[in-house]
């Protein structure tokens, strides 16, 4: 492709108002990031003892501190054995590329992350789509699978902010003989007791969790099987051939797991979420008891007009735009965060109320 090319589809993203640009943190009152209890905020100890990387796992790379945070991770979240990633999409890109063989089928909803598609791509196996969170067409398109099966889900969906039916979900995989994956990233720090996910009692062959959101740290994990880990450690290539994350790095990932073990930052963002539900009154909202909490407004143009608007009062919310979403699907997306104040989550509800 030459240059020329690249100019032309750039200017067909400027032409549908579509063209992604860097911005800067422009100091506004925080409803966009992912850091749902405030933990990209806190200044971790510094351990002198631990220093950068040096290579992948499997040459020179591999600390004690990775295998103590994969230990206490797996403890975290009921699972027999974790291994760490360097991010989210790693994570997915990582697992969903190696489980299945050529004459396996991976089935996944419609609505999953860019890193869950890319890593089914990246597989040998056949694959199909079901519905989002529609049980008759997931157990429609198992009964088209070759081979094992695998069913892949998010706990609850980046976008819309809505819940997979998981106990739904399991009891087809069970009585279909298909192997359940979800992505926890947007439940982990929002739902359980002490931020664990909404999995602990479905049964899994992996689960990933994401540091980047409620952790606010860089990394993932899978969790699974001592089995499963042993098979990623040596097939995921992802994992094989990349620079390990830094202790230093591990280290951070291990205090924040710690903090939100003994915080109240779930507790107090359950009461904003809460909050937000009881005061939002807009015909396009999206039903949502999670951190992501949505606003259609179609088209490119009126999504961005609206979140420009709502900048200007001083609340940074994002426009989610054609082609992220699905055209006539554009909205505003608010994520709430322990850290919010009341008094700017009901203003912000009144202003989302009358755009």
């Amino acid at each position: 492709m030459s240059e020329l090319n690249f100019v032309s589809k750039l200017e067909e993203r400027e032409q549908t108002n579509s063209l992604r640009n860097l911005n800067l943190d422009k100091g506004l009152i925080d409803f966009c990031s992912n850091d749902y209890l405030g933990h990209s905020k806190i200044k971790w100890l510094e351990n002198d003892e631990l220093k950068g990387a040096s290579g992948s796992r499997l040459i020179s790379g591999n600390h004690s501190i990775h295998e103590q945070a994969e230990k206490f991770i797996a403890n975290y979240h009921q699972q027999e054995a974790a291994l760490l990633f360097n991010s989210g999409y790693d994570a997915n890109l990582g697992l969903l590329s190696c489980i299945a063989q050529k004459n396996d089928t991976i089935i996944y909803d419609s609505l999953s992350h860019a890193s869950i598609r890319d890593g089914i791509r990246l597989s040998n196996s056949r694959s199909f789509s079901f519905k989002h969170n529609d049980k008759e067409d997931l157990i429609s398109k198992i009964k088209q699978s070759t081979g094992q099966c695998f069913v892949v889900v998010e706990s609850i969906y980046s976008m819309d902010g809505d819940k997979a039916n998981l106990k739904e979900i399991e009891k087809i995989c069970q009585s279909s003989n298909a192997l359940l994956i979800v992505d926890e990233a947007h439940a982990t720090g929002v739902f359980g007791e002490k931020g664990e996910g909404l999995c602990t009692s479905i049964s899994t062959l992996a689960r990933v969790h994401t540091f980047g959101k409620s952790l606010g740290c860089h990394g993932a994990v899978v969790l699974g099987s001592t089995t499963l880990i042993k098979y990623l450690i040596n097939f995921s290539r992802p994992f094989i051939y990349t620079t390990a994350i830094a202790p230093n790095s591990v280290s951070t990932i291990l205090q924040s797991y710690q903090h939100m073990q003994t915080s109240q930052a779930t507790n107090q963002l359950r009461e904003n979420i809460n909050l937000f539900v009881a005061h939002i009154n807009h015909e396009n909202w999206l039903l949502s008891d999670s951190s992501i909490q949505s606003i259609l407004i179609p088209g490119n143009q009126n999504t961005k007009k609206a979140a420009n608007e709502l900048q200007e009062r001083g609340f940074d919310v994002r426009p989610i735009l054609h082609p992220t979403v699905e055209k006539g699907k554009e909205r505003l997306r608010v994520c709430l965060h322990s850290f919010n104040k009341k008094e700017d989550i009901i203003l912000l509800c009144q202003l989302l109320n009358q755009i």
